[in-house]
Parts: C-alpha cells; structure tokens; sequence
C-alpha cells in the first residue's frame, strides 16, 4: 500500500484501543432482560420500605441489582402512574418533586410481590462495579487526549497508562 492510501491520523490506533477498552466494560447483562413486571415488583417492594420518588427508585434497583439492571424513567414513571390509577400508591408533592407512599392496598400488593434482584448480586464486570466505571472513566479520558492532546501529551499519556498497567498487573501478584 503506498502512502496515498493511508488514510489512519495520527492517535487512529489509540483511540481504537480506547474505544475496544470501552466496549470491555460496557457490555451488557447476559441475563435474561428484565420484563415490566419485573418494575412493578421492585417499585412495590421498595415502597414498602419507605415512600420514594421516582428517580430514588431508580438508583435503588440499580444499586440493590449491583448494577446489573438499571429501569428507564421510562418504565418507572408509568408504573408509578398506574400505581396511582389503582390506589396502590398516594402521590404527595412537595418542591416540585412527587414523592410515592403505599396506600393499604398498596402494602397487600408489596407483601404478594417477589423481590426481583434476588438473584443479580453480581454487577454487569465480575464483582467490582466500581471497577467498571474507573475502567470506562479511564477509556473517556484516553479518548479525549488522543483528540484533542498534542503529540507531546498523547506520549505522557501513554506513559502513564503503561504505568497503571504493571500497577494493575502487580495488584494480581500480590494475590
């Protein structure tokens, strides 16, 4: 191939094994999907435990899922909405933010409900969340020197990410 027909820039490698990084840690569950019941339990039972709002709910089964499932407001708010529509829930707003508490009936329906998480103590890569997003945050920040850092930049760059490779490597060492 003669050198018209290289068409790579400067920083192409890099950001390709940025963006393969990138798709390391983002990979989805390789559960089943949860199905919109699966919201109505989890809302139900949450509730339960104390009234929430609707991005609460959210964090919530994230966190309790250890991250493995993470609903849509999408699919929390109509859920919530229903509730409501079948007096499963009272709607209190206060500073512009709803606030859901189970009504009587409500509480009958999180008693019958199956706590949807059980099973999903594991987060999305092994058993370190935290790790995932350190790895994700480290792919962002790589991504955006070879952009936008010069050459000088993109050197140090890789130097430190050289670094923190041996670093990771000799954490395993140590057992």
């Amino acid at each position: 191939m003669d050198a018209s027909q290289n068409t790579q820039r400067p920083g192409d490698g890099l950001w390709q094994v940025v963006e393969q990084l990138r798709s390391t840690f983002d990979r989805r569950p390789t559960g089943p999907r949860k199905a919109r019941g699966d919201v109505r339990a989890a809302t139900l039972v949450l509730l339960a435990e104390e009234p929430m709002h609707g991005y609460q709910i959210i964090r919530e089964i994230e966190e309790r899922s250890g991250g493995t499932w993470k609903p849509s407001a999408g699919s929390v708010y109509p859920t919530l909405q229903m509730f409501a529509d079948e007096g499963l829930v009272r709607v209190e707003e206060e500073g512009g933010r709803k606030t859901y508490a189970l009504t009587d009936e409500g509480r009958a329906a999180a008693e019958k409900a199956e706590v949807p998480w059980g099973g999903a103590e594991q987060p999305r890569v092994g058993r370190a969340p935290a790790l995932a997003k350190a790895g994700i945050d480290l792919a962002d920040a790589v991504s955006h020197v070879a952009r936008a850092g010069s050459a000088e930049q993109a050197e140090r760059a890789v130097g430190v990410l050289d670094d923190a490779r041996k670093r990771i490597y000799a954490i395993l060492a140590d057992g």
